[in-house]
């Protein structure tokens, strides 16, 4: 209490002190000064406890400090400003900006756009765009000449490499007709000789089935391995005692089968031309363990033994024999290898779907059937197929056969159920039927699997 009745006195007394000392205004908190919220002060501010006289006098010392400063500044002092202060000593206060005007009577405007003189053709003809002072020196150089749109020189177009050729001859050995390359080196051979190379297998006696040729090296499988001679009559009389080893080494086979209790079939025996190895074709119908049968036949024959299981397409290449056409086989004269065959290229070629009629003598579909599968899929992709809805100027039908080999078409009338032949030009294709194919056993067991 005797604190702050002294404190009173002095602040009526006019003297700035506290608890009976001098007071101290410091940067610190207890200064007085007020601080933001980064606990910076704000400058030149009274302290909290000043009266409003001394505020008053603040200000006044504040306008005399600005007037020393700039001693022209009432010159240049704006009307707004000294308003703003005669306000704020009053106590009343008034807005500095106007809302509709944010930036005040003194904003800054662009200078209004001066639109440039329009150039005559006398200025363009005084002043040329590489006209550059004779002082200098320098000699620009010319500008290249602009081409427009459809103004260019046409791309050479690559011309393509030419491939590499290789000079081969072709040999073609007794169970097959599969023609295999190989190098001739300096030897020039004829169409129906024979030869000696070395294959896989081991060396080999083979027919020449075509003569020295260039072709290109992607028709080749490298490495090309060289023929080793022209056959010689040594050599032929070699390979026909082969073939009389080859029929004799059948019975034994027959008997050593017999004794391990195996079923397998027996194909064809050979002999390599050099009796080095002795190879055995045979068929089953599952997988066999023939490992006690090779055994027992390496110790009769005293070579190197081969047993090679195969199938029913590769035994009839093997036999060989002639088709319901009347011909020899195709795998055994001309294919070199055999291709898929499906039923559906029986059907799209309206054949029987007979199993006696579509089928060879192996049992399976006749290969036969892949030759003109390719031609049918070209020309069906643009004319009617078989269970389609046309619109026909008879009325509306469903074609129950079709032929582009011909140009007839075959539809069943909805109307009366009638069959009328019409021409591709006069049906109008509505749809197809979808019909769920359905395919025998037979069938099915004369694709290959």
């Amino acid at each position: 209490m005797e604190n702050n009745e002294k404190n009173q006195e002095n602040r009526q007394g006019g003297e700035k002190k506290y608890n009976g000392k001098p007071r101290h205004y410091g940067n610190s908190r207890k200064g007085g000064y007020h601080h933001g919220r980064n606990g910076k002060s704000f400058g030149n501010k009274k302290p909290h406890s000043a009266s409003a006289a001394d505020n008053a006098e603040a200000v006044d010392s504040a306008a005399k400090q600005e007037e020393k400063l700039s001693p022209a500044s009432e010159a240049q002092e704006s009307k707004p400003a000294t308003e703003n202060r005669e306000n704020r000593q009053a106590g009343e206060h008034k807005p500095r900006h106007d809302r509709n005007n944010r930036h005040g009577n003194n904003k800054k405007r662009r200078p209004e756009r001066q639109e440039k003189p329009e150039k005559t053709e006398a200025a363009v003809e005084e002043k040329e765009p590489n006209e550059i002072p004779s002082n200098t020196g320098f000699i620009p150089e010319p500008e290249p000449e602009r081409k427009y749109m459809f103004d260019y020189d046409p791309e050479p177009i690559p011309e393509k490499e030419e491939e590499k050729t290789v000079e081969v001859v072709g040999i073609r050995f007794r169970n097959g007709g599969k023609v295999y390359y190989f190098a001739p080196g300096e030897i020039e051979f004829i169409k129906g000789e024979h030869a000696i190379v070395e294959t896989v297998r081991g060396v080999e006696y083979g027919e020449v089935a075509l003569s020295n040729k260039m072709v290109g090296e992607s028709e080749v499988v490298f490495p090309l391995k060289p023929v080793m001679r022209k056959a010689t009559k040594e050599d032929d009389e070699r390979n026909i005692e082969n073939r009389k080893l080859e029929e004799n080494a059948k019975p034994i086979w027959y008997e050593k089968v017999a004794k391990n209790g195996l079923e397998m079939q027996l194909i064809d025996v050979e002999y390599t031309h050099d009796n080095a190895k002795l190879c055995f074709y045979f068929t089953a119908d599952g997988r066999v363990d023939f490992r006690e049968l090779v055994k027992d036949l390496a110790s009769v024959f005293r070579t190197r033994i081969e047993l090679r299981q195969i199938g029913v397409r590769d035994e009839a290449k093997l036999f060989g024999g002639l088709g319901s056409c009347g011909r020899p086989f195709c795998c055994n004269t001309f294919l070199p290898d055999f291709a898929q065959v499906s039923i559906k290229m029986a059907k799209d070629q309206n054949l029987s779907l007979s199993s006696s009629k579509i089928s060879g003598a192996c049992g399976r579909l006749m290969c036969c059937l892949r030759f003109e599968h390719d031609t049918y899929e070209r020309e069906y992709a643009t004319f009617p197929k078989v269970d389609t809805i046309v619109d026909t100027p008879k009325g509306r039908g469903v074609i129950i056969e079709s032929s582009f080999l011909t140009g007839k078409i075959k539809v069943k009338m909805n109307n009366d159920q009638s069959i009328k032949i019409f021409g591709k030009s006069e049906l109008k294709v509505l749809g197809m039927i979808k019909v769920r194919e359905e395919v025998s056993e037979d069938l099915k067991k004369l694709e290959d699997k």
